[in-house]
């Protein structure tokens, strides 16, 4: 059924939460309103703070999103959790789209939750992501938190769609080995040792430290990475992970990272929408006596496949 897109937009602004659902599932689902949406969402989005928060399973990402809801709750603002949810097998939905750890924030109209599922998508994010982050931010969202997929190294995506992003990292839980493998340690602006009360979490902070040290190649004034330990459980340090939040947006906004972050964001955005068209466009010629063609020279040898795809790209072009 189509909908009203400037209607919903505007339902939106004014923080209805079923029509932020609404253009988010359009979102989802493809629709072929997306365009629309999009260009209606154009000149609303821009103003929201995106925070993105991974880690292995089990550090507790959770429970640390749900903690940082209630602090930034506590200053007022209007936040939005895009948490983005391994996916069936079988559905292609959500597994834990229930958010269960979250559900104090239920009944709270200045905190919208959304669970998205990945469909198979690598790299901890949906597909759909940026676009969805767009409609939190043009809802009147003042910070987005989008926490990840639990998926360990393969989460360093979040980094280019998040102003700042937090990894997350647990002691006795092999997270010192996973940091030694350098994934996280290039993405990380703020790093937290959740389940600080455990034994080992001085231990972990200290070897964190210490890598993050032997990568170093910061000049006078870069930024360099806090290192915060929490019982976000119990709310402990969350407060001192906000204001580490804070101190890297002043930093951003100062040297102007922030404008460039987003900068990057919008191109590598522009470029998956981009290739996907293009796959859909080649797709669309799977059975196309032309693309056999070339398929049949290339097998018979009188073509190489290089020539065979430039061919290609000059029949996309026509076309």
């Amino acid at each position: 059924m189509k909908q009203d897109v400037s209607s919903l937009v505007a339902q939106a602004r004014e923080g209805r939460p079923r029509a932020v659902a609404r253009l988010i599932s359009l979102v989802e689902g493809a629709s072929p309103q997306l365009r629309e949406v999009m260009a209606a969402l154009a000149p609303l989005a821009g103003d929201a703070y995106v925070v993105g928060l991974t880690g292995s399973p089990g550090v507790g990402k959770s429970t640390s999103t749900s903690a940082l809801v209630s602090a930034y709750r506590r200053q007022g603002k209007r936040v939005a959790v895009l948490a983005v949810d391994p996916s069936s097998p079988f559905s292609g939905g959500a597994l834990l789209g229930d958010r269960v750890r979250m559900s104090d924030h239920a009944s709270d109209p200045g905190v919208y939750i959304r669970s998205m599922a990945t469909r198979g998508h690598l790299g901890g994010l949906a597909w759909a992501a940026p676009q969805a982050i767009r409609v939190l931010d043009a809802a009147g969202c003042d910070v987005i938190l989008v926490e990840t997929v639990g998926v360990g190294q393969s989460e360093v995506e979040i980094a280019a769609q998040a102003d700042t992003s937090v990894v997350l990292l647990a002691p006795g839980m092999g997270d010192g080995i996973q940091a030694a493998k350098a994934g996280i340690l290039e993405i990380g602006d703020v790093y937290v040792v959740n389940k600080a009360d455990r034994d080992g979490a001085d231990a972990t902070a200290r070897e964190l430290n210490h890598m993050l040290g032997l990568g170093e190649s910061r000049g006078p004034g870069d930024w360099r990475p806090p290192i915060v330990k929490t019982v976000a459980s119990r709310g402990e340090g969350i407060d001192e992970v906000v204001e580490a939040l804070e101190k890297h947006r002043a930093w951003m906004e100062e040297r102007g990272v922030l404008t460039e972050r987003r900068l990057a964001r919008a191109a590598h955005e522009i470029e998956t929408i981009a290739v996907t068209a293009l796959r859909a466009k080649i797709a669309d010629l799977s059975g196309d006596t032309h693309l056999k063609g070339l398929a049949e020279r290339v097998t018979a040898g009188t073509l190489d496949p290089y020539g065979a795809a430039d061919e290609l790209i000059t029949g996309l072009r026509n076309g």
